[in-house]
């Protein structure tokens, strides 16, 4: 076996209703003061007022920062560490989404230390030390609660990442309850993303692919592929929240490690230049990407195919991998995303400046198991489109 290296979160506290032991966590691991990272929409639901109530109720003070937003760019994560260190925070909660929770962890580098942001991007930039850090997610998508990952937006549509273990927190609390009120698209938007976590990293042919990361990776998809459709049409449904939110960790996990490759490459341009959700960017291009591995990679995605559909066990090697492209497009489509890349406002004459920002994507790319060229890169957008 491969030596290889595996980091998460130090510890991950999970159930329905753990929002109200935050304060307990905030007691061990935070300091007096706490700054909380989300944003407008999270304000709008009540749940920030739960979190500040369960934090003052215990004898905290509490600042809000309430200004993320979506692919958040670099003044929004710099105002967020300049809000921490105005308050004399002592420790950070990030509460939200992946952009919340992404702003929240470098939020606690940039304060915590002497860090500046463009230094930190890219593999293993980020030094440290950083403030004490509590995550709390909303969606079952990212998994940033337990990934060393954040994505910021630089300039006007590129996407960068900061990537070191120093920003993974002391604390992820999931309670599925908070993902009770997602509505059906955005449920269905953030799973396919989470599945796109496992499935990427299970194929990934970073060096460190281990297998740690599959194990997870193929429990994440157990999950997901019986939980997905439940969760979008009964959104009331807390064991099936329940499932989407473990299955979402566990592919973080998995691909915190085994990173992901070019179904996240093609999407970042497609989110930058167009605004489009990230995890519907993600299930926008899916299936073609995986159409285009399975040149070299059927055998790793037949192999994955029965955890998340049971049915495509009947198959068998290529055919199977096949069907597994097919399954999740027509997954896609059932939970009522859309399918097409003109269905969300991207003309056929801009498919060339995505595939040519596609391959500044060299972080990800590197991972795919087929290698990517402008090129390809292209027929891939006119076959999403």
């Amino acid at each position: 076996m491969k030596p290889f290296t595996f980091n998460t979160s130090a510890s991950i506290r999970f159930g329905p209703g753990v929002i109200q032991t935050l304060g307990d966590v905030a007691r061990e691991k935070l300091g007096e003061r706490i700054l909380v990272v989300t944003d407008p929409g999270m304000v709008a639901t009540g749940i920030v007022d739960r979190a500040v109530k369960a934090l003052e109720g215990t004898g905290f003070a509490v600042t809000l920062f309430t200004k993320v937003e979506a692919d958040p760019p670099e003044p929004i994560v710099l105002e967020a560490a300049e809000a921490a260190k105005a308050a004399g925070a002592t420790g950070i909660v990030g509460l939200g989404g992946g952009s919340s929770l992404d702003v929240a962890k470098l939020a606690a580098l940039l304060a915590g230390g002497q860090e500046d942001l463009k230094s930190a991007y890219g593999v293993g930039n980020a030094k440290g030390p950083r403030m004490p850090l509590v995550l709390v997610p909303t969606t079952s998508g990212t998994g940033s609660e337990v990934t060393p990952i954040s994505i910021v937006t630089t300039g006007t549509n590129e996407k960068m990442g900061v990537v070191s273990p120093v920003i993974l927190p002391d604390v992820a609390l999931l309670d599925p309850e908070l993902t009770l009120g997602l509505p059906p698209h955005v449920t269905a938007a953030t799973g396919i993303d989470a599945m796109v976590h496992a499935i990427e990293a299970y194929a990934s042919a970073s060096p460190n692919n281990n297998p740690i990361s599959r194990r997870l990776a193929v429990e994440a998809l157990s999950l997901m592929g019986r939980a997905l459709e439940t969760a979008v049409h009964t959104g009331s449904d807390i064991e099936a929240r329940s499932d989407m939110l473990l299955g979402s960790m566990l592919a973080g996990q998995a691909f915190a490690n085994s990173p992901v490759a070019a179904v996240h490459a093609l999407a970042y341009p497609i989110g930058g230049h167009f605004h489009v959700p990230h995890g519907l960017s993600n299930a926008l291009v899916l299936p073609h990407v995986l159409r285009f591995n399975t040149k070299v990679a059927h055998q790793v995605y037949a192999e994955l195919a029965p955890f998340a559909f049971p049915d495509l066990a009947r198959f068998e090697g290529q055919e199977r991998a096949e069907a597994f492209c097919e399954a999740l497009a027509d997954l896609s489509r059932r939970c009522g995303l859309q399918q097409k890349l003109r269905e969300v406002g991207i003309g056929e004459d801009f498919l060339p400046t995505l595939a040519r920002d596609a391959m500044n994507q060299t972080r990800l790319l590197v991972n795919n198991p087929r290698e990517v060229t402008e090129k390809d890169a292209l027929a891939i957008y006119r076959a999403a489109w």
